[in-house]
This record gives C-alpha cells, sequence and structure tokens, in this order.
C-alpha cells in the first residue's frame, strides 16, 4: 500500500492505496486546478462548495461513461449475434450448393447414359 502526501487548495491530505505515487499526485494537481478555477469564476464559493460541484462534473461525467459503455456492449452483442447468424446462413447456402453441385453432376450422368 502506498501512502502519497497530496496538497489540494493548500490543505496537505495523506492518501493511502495501491495506485502508483505519480498517478496519485497528477490526479491532486488536476482536482487542484479544477477547485482553483471553479472558485476564480465564483470567488464567493468556498472549497467545500466548489469541491461539491468538481464532484458532482465527474460523477455526471463517470455515469454517462457507463451508460456509453453499457450501450457499446449491447451494440457488441448484437453484432456478434448478427454475425453468428451470417455464419450460420453462409453454412447453410454452401452445403446447398454442394447439393445442386451434386444433383447437377447425377443430372448429367443421366443425360450422358440416354
Amino acid at each position: 500500500m502506498n501512502k502519497v502526501k497530496i496538497t489540494i487548495c493548500g490543505i496537505d491530505y495523506v492518501i493511502a492505496g495501491n495506485e502508483d505515487e505519480e498517478y496519485v499526485l497528477n490526479l491532486a494537481r488536476k482536482l487542484d486546478a479544477e477547485l482553483k478555477k471553479i472558485m476564480a469564476q465564483n470567488p464567493r464559493i468556498s472549497v467545500m462548495t466548489a469541491a461539491v460541484l468538481a464532484a458532482l462534473d465527474h460523477l455526471d461525467e463517470s455515469v454517462k461513461a457507463q451508460e456509453s459503455t453499457d450501450n457499446m456492449r449491447l451494440q457488441i452483442k448484437d453484432y456478434l449475434e448478427d454475425a453468428a447468424k451470417a455464419r450460420i446462413e453462409c453454412e447453410e447456402q454452401k452445403r446447398e450448393i454442394e447439393r445442386l453441385k451434386r444433383e447437377i453432376a447425377s443430372l448429367k450422368t443421366r443425360l450422358d447414359i440416354q
């Protein structure tokens, strides 16, 4: 377990987790910049309010990304089902072609005999 010291809006935190230190520091820098941007747009809001707004924004993005992922999974499932059906139809058509070839050969043999 890694412990990483980060600073967000002038407040130090120690984060414990399994993620790489540089990854956590990068997240902290992005969050710090985002909170400062929100607070610069409206100087009267607190760090807490900015954090809530940022959290809501990220949660919104996360939910939309999950919905998009679920939609893609359904589309892929449909494509796979269509591909399986097409493969089955192709095999049926190949069998029909082989049957017709045998029938043609049989008819040619009959014509040659007569």
